[in-house]
């Protein structure tokens, strides 16, 4: 096997939503509420929903393309962005130019939690906006290229029953994902021990959609000092995942859904190996807090097997782990457009480490594309061979396209001067 012929399915990639995502999903009689984009005062595109911008920045971390000294600054321009960022037939290029076959994408407007239409007043008018949301995003974005993205959707988060009514809605349109919050409870929401979002996650169950619990919305789980730089925020993230691991593993919902499956969203792989070994050891030896039958006669590092799919951008420690962890929950990513990302050299990055690890080529399919795709219930090759989805196939074909970082003035510059980006 050589590196071109991996397949390569990330299931960690976002959207930036372009302006325009609305018009085509919201009835006539709502249109005028719907989220607009407005250039203020400062010269910056921001999201406006019920009067008012939205917290959530329109291009987060959007810096794919702008050399590494720009990184840190979020655009302020959607003509700043690379427009593979906002544009879905530009996305499918960039994939194709970096031997992408398959992309998962999580939402950047709406928060990973839907938090832009939680927020809102009318709730009444946030639900329309939310569910016009999710048909954009699956109808249009992901249903543009069949066969190129594993359509995922969100939930109205101040509404139990109605979250079940939209993940009911969203199984009938083939969506394969849930994004929601890794620690409910750091931002006011009842927790998942707390049996709140039973309801929902039966709904789940039934339907066979994996709850995809996205590395940021927990980061207030981290009591830092006053003093402490962002730094803190970004190396730390990981651990947050191990605090969610903990609240399904060690409180009811596992037990109560053993036909649940969660995705641990960029929250990497090195560090499971040692909780392993600690949680293991916890219910062996701390039978006065848990007996063993809690895990149904397993150990807990079993159950975490049964459930959790673990993902990773680049994690070469834990790859040299990897039996610890368990080959068949590992799977792999790109984050694409963020400042994480290993776009356009993916295939490089990947194959580098997995050869450093010393993997077999059965174990490297696992880890790029096999894993990710029998988790999630999605078949790869329904739109298109396997043999057009390699990493070579798919760069031969994608020549043309300049994966040169430019300044983002000079993004700027140059959309601008072709009209693209260029909203409000």
């Amino acid at each position: 096997m050589q590196m071109d012929d991996m397949i390569l399915v990330s299931i960690d990639d976002h959207i930036i939503e372009p302006p325009d995502m609305y018009e085509n999903h919201v009835p006539a009689k709502w249109a005028d509420k719907a989220p607009k984009v407005v250039r203020n005062a400062q010269g910056v595109d921001e999201w406006v929903f019920g009067g008012e911008a939205t917290s959530t920045r329109f291009g987060m971390a959007a810096t794919v393309g702008w050399p590494a000294e720009e990184w840190g600054f979020d655009p302020g321009t959607y003509s700043e962005l690379r427009p593979g960022c906002f544009d879905v037939h530009q996305r499918v290029r960039d994939m194709d130019a970096n031997g992408i076959h398959a992309s998962m994408n999580f939402p950047t407007m709406a928060g990973f939690n839907a938090r832009t239409f939680t927020e809102a007043g009318d709730k009444e008018v946030a639900l329309i906006m939310l569910r016009a949301y999710n048909d954009w995003a699956i109808d249009e974005w992901a249903g543009s290229y069949p066969g190129r993205f594993i359509p995922q959707g969100i939930v109205p988060m101040w509404d139990v029953d109605l979250a079940v009514e939209e993940v009911n809605r969203l199984a009938a349109k083939g969506c394969r994902s849930i994004s929601f919050l890794e620690t409910p409870h750091v931002q006011g929401f009842e927790s998942f021990l707390s049996g709140y979002w039973d309801p929902m996650l039966a709904a789940m169950c039934d339907h066979n959609i994996i709850l995809s619990l996205h590395i940021g919305g927990g980061f207030d789980v981290i009591q830092r000092p006053k003093e402490a730089p962002v730094d803190h925020l970004m190396v730390l993230a990981c651990q947050i995942s191990a605090i969610t691991a903990q609240d399904l593993l060690f409180g009811p919902t596992l037990r109560r859904f053993p036909d649940l499956k969660v995705a641990l969203s960029e929250g990497g792989i090195g560090w499971i190996p040692f909780y392993f070994d600690r949680i293991d050891r916890h219910v062996q030896n701390q039978a006065w807090l848990h007996e063993r039958d809690d895990f149904g006669g397993k150990l807990p590092s079993e159950v975490f097997r049964e459930h959790i799919l673990a993902c990773y951008i680049t994690d070469p420690s834990g790859l040299l782990l990897r039996d610890r962890i368990g080959i068949d929950i590992i799977a792999w990513e790109c984050d694409y457009p963020h400042t994480d990302t290993t776009w356009p050299n993916s295939p490089e990055q990947a194959w580098g480490e997995l050869q450093d690890a010393g993997c077999s080529d059965e174990e490297i399919h696992k880890i790029t594309w096999q894993n990710a795709t029998r988790f999630f219930d999605w078949d790869p090759f329904k739109h298109v061979k396997r043999e057009d989805a390699t990493v070579g196939a798919l760069r031969a074909r994608s020549t043309d396209v300049d994966v040169t970082r430019m300044p983002k003035a000079d993004w700027k510059a140059r959309n601008e001067a072709a009209g693209i980006g260029v909203f409000s």
